[in-house]
Order: structure tokens, then C-alpha cells, then sequence
């Protein structure tokens, strides 16, 4: 049975969904605040479900020798150190659509308060004072709203803003031209957004591409006057630079509900009177908190249980409607992998893998990320599915992949080629009916073979007499033969043959059978079943 820690706070009802689905659950909420106590239990844990207070570091993932998986409940996971988690190997998750909703309705309030000045006026009437003439506010009817970033919160504002009569205008590389025609709004670069918003919202991730986003140039080519919310990410905007253009009169107000530091307990802008800030509430309702703690408790659960894969901020998604039909083949792509892998003796310097018929029309992405673990974990022992993709990059492999419609025998076929400095070595394998990955061709040469524990693999002349030389050679070292297949090129040319064993080769029988006339090439090859 799995086991899942939680570290941080969250819904009841979320523990029990855990119970639910097989998988055990201790709930210290307290332990996240505390990073040494938090690397010394963390072994214990196939999974981990946080919120904001526990801080994923490198020391801590170092320690997670069982962890698996991290989910995060809620959306920003700037509390985790993914590249750490990913070269681990471990899946991080987080929860990006249970608390939409709640964001961007923090946002358009924060908006209409900016408008009518809500926050100041309400201080001024607490405080006995009658001041209508001093808190004039304008209206958002027939204004324009310039939204940088519309993912999924971004285009929640934009229905809500549409639904108060406003002119919308988005500003975000990832957006085609169709889909801002689906959500009504009108698809814009960045200095077109900021010469014509009245409001401009922020709903970007913060990145190095979007750190500063609204940096003192930006602001000057704003429209004198405009409000600017952010209920995103700190980091977005030029802090100083906003303290200046607001002051100036540039900017006639800002609403800001995340800060660069946080917590945010002393800020420039804090001084003036046409900021409103809130403490990051932009998830503070008590339906997103009970949507985000249900929703990871499910994601973990159905990973570690069943191994789908839902909102993975560092491996491909598989749907649990996926995973029965991607796994045969994910394993085959790892086995050739790591059949190619165990062959290679030079340095890799690219990886080309090719998907023909209907698995080409399947999700191949995470059959990219097995082939490469199989391909590096001969060389480097402590690399996943995860991980791998990652390693890759790192070391500067080329990786490239091909889809096709069928154009041979086989209804599926996966084609992997190691590209090293000497030469391009390619292995390809189908699934037949009974499940079960099977080689089909190896170095352009056609044969049929299962793939067992343990294989021998020759690369021989094609003579006279060699099979029989074999034969009583592994008789005589008392290795029984399970399977023996056998292929070649042309008469007299390159022969291969891949033999299944029972038990393994030791290094002094392997050298025997290189000293075979006519061999040319011996190899032990083990693959996990």
C-alpha cells in the first residue's frame, strides 16, 4: 500500500479520499514549517501533498529516497524545487483549475474597488468624514481591459469583464487566433495592449520571460491614467517603477494582491493612497480550498494506484482512459531503449525514435521519455521516465521523433536509433496480441524475438557451422538455451542472433563465445520483465 504524507493543512475530506483509494495517509500539518524534521521522515513517503507553508528543497528531495510524487494544492509551486524533484525523478503536480474560479473573481473585484475607490472611501466614513466630491470614481462599462496572460484564469476575467460591458484586449504568445475568437476577445502584442487599456490585469506565470513584464518602459507607454491589477505573481511588475507612475499620475491607481516579497509586511506602496492591496487572497475561499484538497488527494491517488497522470508541471499527462493503452508501449519503447542502450559503447549524440501506424495517433511523449531511460540507465543508473528528458537535455543529446501513418506489415511499430560518433544503430519492436513487446529488426537486419531477463546478443559472419559452434559452445558452459532467433542481411553478409537464456553470463564466458570463429560481436543483455 502507497503511502502519502500531508504536510501542510488541508480539507478532511480530502484524507478520507486517500482511505478511499487504497493509499495510507499520515496528516502532520505541522511538519512542513519545519525543513530538518520534514528531511528526516520524508523517506518513509511514496507521496508528498503540500500547500504553500512546506518548502521543497534540494536537501529535502535528496532525502525523499521512496518519493514519487508532490502535489501541490493550489497552483503556484514556487515552494518546490522541480529541477531537483525532476532529476530525481519524482512527478510534481499541482491543482491549476480549483481555484480559477475564486482568482478571478478576486481580480474583477479588485478592479470595480479600484474604480469607485472602495477601500479609501469606506476608511473615510468610518472615520466620521462625509467626502463624496473627493472619491470620484469612473465607470468599467465601454472601458477597455487589457488581460497579459490568458490561460485558464485570464479568460474566466475575460468572460466576467465581457459580462460588464467591457472592450477586451489579450496580450499572450501561447494564444492562436482561433481561441481568442472563441472568448470574445481581441488577440493583441503587448505595446498595442498598453496604448489602449483603460484597466490592465495581470494572469501570467512569473518567469525570466515575464519578470518585470510592466517594468518602467512598459509603464510609459501606458495610456496616462490606466489601473493596473495583479492577483498573479509577484515579480511582474517593476515595484519602483509602479511607486514612480503612480505618483506621477501615470497611473491612476493599482490594485496588487501579491507582492516580490512575501509575506509583504512593510512596502513603498503601501504609503499611497490609490493602491489597494490585499495578502494574497486571489485562492481565499472556502470552495477553492476544499476544491484544490480534494482534487491533489485524487491526482496522487490515482498516480500512485493506477499511474495516470493529471496537471504534471514536469512529465507528460496520461489519462486514466491512456494508461491501459500507453503502457504496453511505453515498455516497449524502454526495452528497445535500453536494448540499443546496452549495445552502445561510444558516447550517444542523439536519439531518434519513430512511431508508424496507430500508436503514431497515440500520446508519445511519454513513450519518448521511456526510450530514453532505457537507453541512459546502462550508463547512468539513477534515471526514470521523469528524469530522463531532462538528463538528455543536460548533456546536449539531440532528440527527435517521427510519427507516420502505417506503411508496413505491422499495425504498430516503434523504431529507436542511437546516433554516437562511429556509427547509427537502430532496434524496432511491435506489440503482438498477447500484450508483450517483441523485436522485429535489429541493425536493418528482420527477426522475431521476445524479450526475456536475460538474452545473449552475436553479431556473426553469416558461415556455415556457426550456429552449431554456438550451440555446444553454450551447452558446454552449461547455459540452457530458452529461445534462439536468428536474422541476417544477405548470404554471407552480417548475421545476428539474439538468444534467450536461463541464468546469466559471466564475463569469462562471454569472452569465450567472442573467441568463436567468425563472431564479431558478444553481448550479456538483461531487461527488467
Amino acid at each position: 500500500m502507497p503511502k502519502v504524507l500531508v504536510s501542510d493543512k488541508i480539507s478532511p475530506a480530502a484524507i478520507e479520499i486517500f482511505k478511499a483509494n487504497g493509499v495510507e495517509v499520515d496528516y502532520l500539518p505541522d511538519v512542513g514549517k519545519d525543513k530538518e524534521k520534514l528531511a528526516e521522515i520524508i523517506g518513509r513517503y511514496d507521496g508528498l501533498a503540500i500547500r504553500s507553508a512546506t518548502k521543497v528543497t534540494e536537501k529535502v528531495i535528496a532525502a525523499a529516497t521512496n518519493l514519487k510524487v508532490i502535489g501541490r494544492a493550489g497552483i503556484g509551486v514556487d515552494n518546490v524545487d522541480i529541477p531537483a524533484a525532476t532529476k530525481k525523478g519524482i512527478i510534481v503536480m499541482n491543482t491549476p483549475f480549483g481555484n480559477s474560479i475564486t482568482t478571478a473573481e478576486h481580480a474583477i473585484s479588485m478592479m470595480l474597488s479600484l474604480a469607485r475607490q472602495i477601500p479609501e472611501a469606506d476608511a473615510s466614513t468610518r472615520a466620521g468624514k462625509w467626502e463624496k466630491n473627493r472619491f470620484m470614481g469612473v465607470e468599467v462599462t465601454n472601458k477597455v481591459l487589457g488581460i497579459i496572460g490568458c490561460g485558464n484564469i485570464g479568460t474566466i476575467v475575460a468572460d466576467r469583464a465581457q459580462g460588464l460591458k467591457m472592450k477586451v484586449l489579450a496580450f499572450d504568445p501561447f494564444l492562436s487566433p482561433e481561441r481568442a475568437v472563441e472568448i470574445g476577445v481581441e488577440k493583441v502584442e503587448l505595446d498595442d495592449l498598453l496604448a489602449r487599456a483603460d484597466f490592465i490585469t495581470l494572469h501570467t506565470p512569473l518567469t525570466e520571460q515575464t519578470r518585470n513584464v510592466l517594468s518602467a518602459e512598459a509603464i510609459a507607454k501606458t495610456k496616462k491614467g490606466v489601473r493596473i491589477i495583479n492577483c498573479a505573481r509577484g515579480g511582474l511588475i517593476d515595484e519602483a517603477a509602479l511607486t514612480d507612475a503612480l505618483k506621477s499620475g501615470q497611473v491612476a491607481g493599482a490594485a496588487l494582491d501579491v507582492f516580490l516579497e512575501e509575506p509583504a509586511t512593510a512596502n513603498p506602496l503601501f504609503d499611497l493612497p490609490n493602491v489597494i492591496c490585499t495578502p494574497h487572497l486571489g485562492a481565499s475561499t472556502t470552495e477553492a480550498q476544499e476544491n484544490v484538497a480534494l482534487q491533489v488527494a485524487e491526482q496522487i491517488s490515482a498516480y500512485l494506484m493506477t499511474g495516470e497522470i493529471s496537471n504534471a508541471l514536469n512529465f507528460p499527462s496520461i489519462t486514466a482512459e491512456e494508461a491501459p493503452r500507453l503502457t504496453p508501449f511505453i515498455r516497449l519503447a524502454e526495452m528497445l531503449g535500453s536494448f540499443a542502450g546496452q549495445l552502445t559503447e561510444t558516447s550517444i549524440q542523439g536519439v531518434r525514435i519513430e512511431f508508424e501506424g496507430a500508436v503514431a495517433d497515440m500520446n508519445t511523449r511519454p513513450m519518448v521519455a521511456a526510450a530514453l531511460t532505457g537507453v541512459m540507465k546502462p550508463l547512468l543508473a539513477d534515471v526514470n521516465m521523469v528524469s530522463a528528458p531532462q538528463i538528455a537535455k543536460d548533456r546536449g543529446m539531440q532528440v527527435e521523433t517521427v510519427t507516420r501513418e502505417q506503411q508496413g506489415a505491422y499495425e504498430n511499430y516503434i523504431r529507436l536509433t542511437v546516433i554516437t560518433e562511429r556509427q547509427e544503430r537502430g532496434v524496432a519492436g511491435t506489440i503482438f496480441a498477447n500484450g508483450k513487446p517483441r523485436i522485429i529488426q535489429v541493425k536493418g537486419i528482420n527477426m522475431e524475438a521476445e524479450l526475456t531477463p536475460s538474452m545473449l546478443y552475436v553479431t556473426n559472419e553469416d558461415k556455415p557451422g556457426h550456429i552449431g559452434r554456438l550451440g555446444t559452445l553454450l551447452g558446454d558452459l552449461g547455459i540452457n538455451i530458452a529461445n534462439f532467433n536468428l536474422g541476417r542481411m544477405d548470404v554471407g553478409g552480417d548475421a545476428i542472433a539474439l538468444v534467450s537464456i536461463d541464468g546469466e553470463l559471466t564475463e569469462e564466458q562471454l569472452g569465450r563465445i567472442a573467441a568463436l570463429e567468425g563472431v564479431k560481436q558478444a553481448k550479456a543483455l538483461k531487461f527488467n520483465m
